[in-house]
């Protein structure tokens, strides 16, 4: 009877905890995306102007991936921009 009685009871506290971890997690990420929100909407200072917050994680990925699209013409212009002055000085 001790045994049916402490499996039973193993059972439901496995249940309550696989729900309060669950709860936790579904509560961390409303508030990550509460936060995101909140920024975008933006502030004011005591003067009435919009204060510009942190970048949001789109303007992050987006600058990124405009230096790396961007990125190959600063070095080859280098390139040949010393070229040219090799070339110059030859003359």
């Amino acid at each position: 009877m001790n045994q049916i009685i402490n499996m039973v009871i193993r059972q439901l506290t496995r249940k309550l905890l696989n729900k309060g971890i669950d709860a936790s997690f579904n509560k961390a990420a409303s508030l990550r995306n509460g936060r995101a929100e909140a920024q975008q909407q933006g502030a004011i200072d005591d003067y009435g102007n919009p204060v510009k917050g942190n970048p949001t994680q789109e303007e992050v990925r987006a600058a990124r991936r405009a230096k790396r699209q961007g990125g190959g013409q600063g070095p080859r212009q280098a390139k040949q921009a010393m070229k040219m002055i090799r070339r110059a000085g030859k003359l």
